[in-house]
């Protein structure tokens, strides 16, 4: 009887043992990958800032930028340590202004000066899909596709004199606005978009860029004369 406790006591403290050792060695096998601590969560956040904008069949100039804005919504994947990608919904203005006309009189009593110009004011959703890459922790460098939808818009024509007699100046404006005919309009947008940005601190950032369309606006005119340029600095928040 003796003998068979014995027996059963070893064999038991042999599967003790073993089952010991089995689960200290499983533990041991579990390990995190070191790739995985340098790669920052999705972060999401909003956007918005200031767009100056023109026409390509215009050179670049004052007189030329019609001033609009952008705002809207993005979420940050990052895809390792120094590449992330960025998708973005914005509400985005484009168009352009045009001086047609700039004149000035003086018959040495009274100074009369006269400017003429056009607006075009375009809304638009866009879609910029941006490849970032970070050479810094802060500091980052994007390009990527922007697909932008056409909403509505409007042309105005605006004219302006200004009167000078004896140093006092009158100045009398009178101005018409349309509706942009959307039938008339490529409602599809497509362009490519180049950056650069700056995180001031873990959730605020500053941003510039450019985005050029290779779509044409007017459907009765060439692409290469007929689509949009415009520049975007703005400000954005990370949840």
């Amino acid at each position: 009887m003796k003998k068979l406790f014995l027996g059963l006591a070893l064999t038991a403290g042999t599967l003790a043992f073993a089952q010991e050792t089995e689960t200290k060695t499983e533990t041991k096998t579990v390990n995190a990958s070191p790739l995985k601590k340098d790669v920052q969560p999705i972060r999401f956040g909003i956007k918005a800032g200031g767009n100056s904008a023109y026409f390509s069949e215009q050179k670049f100039g004052i007189n030329t930028q019609q001033l609009g804005f952008h705002a809207g919504a993005f979420v940050n994947i990052p895809l390792s340590k120094h590449f992330s990608l960025q998708p973005e919904v914005l509400y985005n203005q484009m168009g352009a202004k045009d001086v047609i006309s700039s004149t000035e009189t003086d018959n040495g009593i009274t100074n009369v000066k006269t400017k003429e110009e056009g607006r075009v004011k375009m809304n638009y959703i866009s879609v910029p899909l941006m490849l970032q890459m970070r050479p810094t922790e802060k500091f980052y460098v994007e390009a990527g596709p922007e697909f932008s939808y056409f909403i509505n818009g409007k042309t105005k024509g605006e004219r302006s004199v200004a009167s000078t007699t004896g140093g006092v100046t009158t100045t009398t404006t009178s101005s018409n606005t349309e509706d942009i005919d959307k039938d008339q309009i490529n409602k599809f947008n497509f362009g490519l978009g180049l950056g650069l940005g700056y995180d001031i601190t873990s959730n605020i950032g500053i941003s510039a860029r450019y985005v050029n369309s290779l779509t044409k606006i007017d459907k009765s005119r060439p692409a290469a004369e007929n689509n949009n340029r415009v520049f975007q600095l703005g400000l954005n928040y990370k949840f």
